[in-house]
């Protein structure tokens, strides 16, 4: 599934490109796309877009039966015990991100960790691509899970500051400056699958294709994963979860896949 020099990538640059290994699960994963666009969760946002349509939702799997499937019948979870090198492997949450074509909306530089009320080394999203991927590419910022603090978060949609206060980077431009950062980015096909930690910083280009670029991103949290409270609000909200600081993200919310 994925060797020791890969993981050693992996903990080294932040993320990790695998190939092929979800071919036999793209037409599942499609048909779960499909189901959340016709009827899309509470949490499903168009991005403020004003050229062609770029839709995102997340927190869907316990309705989505195909996601549901991937979560927990996939190579998702070993795959993630691997590379977090983690006894324990506990689900987070899904995000499905659709770019249509002629949508040159770009996803903004950014973590996921300042966003999430999780905080650990062991922490793992996959970003699937349900199309290949030429010129809507992922890219990453090697080695950026590694900086001494954490990017600012900002909202997609408004580009404003998530949250007012913390002491956060500023939010980076390597393309305005492409000699301070080494950014890698793939093509890819229908079946590969970009590993990253929550505090890489990543972003992605908009979409200018022919074609449309659907991605399934499924997050896994490993054994020192633990609730952490943020200056604000947090994307997912999860209302309600009552979990205190310190403490494992609770079981029933967030299923323990591998482990114990």
């Amino acid at each position: 599934m994925i060797s020791e020099a890969e993981i050693a990538r992996f903990q080294e640059d932040g993320c990790l490109v695998i190939r092929g290994l979800f071919a036999d699960w793209v037409d599942v994963m499609a048909a779960g796309v499909a189901r959340n666009m016709a009827d899309p969760g509470p949490y499903a946002s168009e991005n403020a877009v004003t050229e062609g349509r770029f839709f995102d939702d997340y927190c869907n799997w316990q309705r989505i039966p195909e996601f549901e499937r991937v979560v927990h019948d996939s190579p998702a979870p070993d795959l993630a015990a691997r590379v977090m090198r983690s006894e324990r492997v506990q689900f987070f949450h899904d995000h499905v991100l659709v770019k249509e074509p002629g949508t040159p909306k770009p996803t903004p530089w950014h973590a996921d960790a300042p966003y999430y009320f999780v905080e650990g080394q062991q922490t793992v999203s996959l970003w699937l691509p349900l199309d290949p991927v030429r010129e809507a590419s992922l890219r990453m910022i090697a080695g950026s899970h590694r900086w001494d603090r954490m990017v600012r978060p900002v909202k997609w949609a408004a580009g404003e500051d998530f949250y007012a206060g913390g002491d956060w980077m500023p939010v980076p431009d390597p393309d305005a400056d492409p000699g301070r950062n080494r950014v890698l980015e793939w093509p890819m096909e229908p079946g590969d699958a970009v590993l990253f930690d929550f505090r890489t910083v990543h972003g992605a280009r908009g979409n200018m294709a022919t074609s449309r670029r659907r991605a399934l991103s499924l997050r896994f949290v490993g054994d020192d994963a633990r609730y952490v409270e943020r200056p604000g609000r947090t994307s997912p909200p999860f209302p309600g979860h009552g979990m205190q600081p310190g403490q494992r993200l609770r079981e029933d919310w967030f299923p323990v896949i591998r482990g114990g």
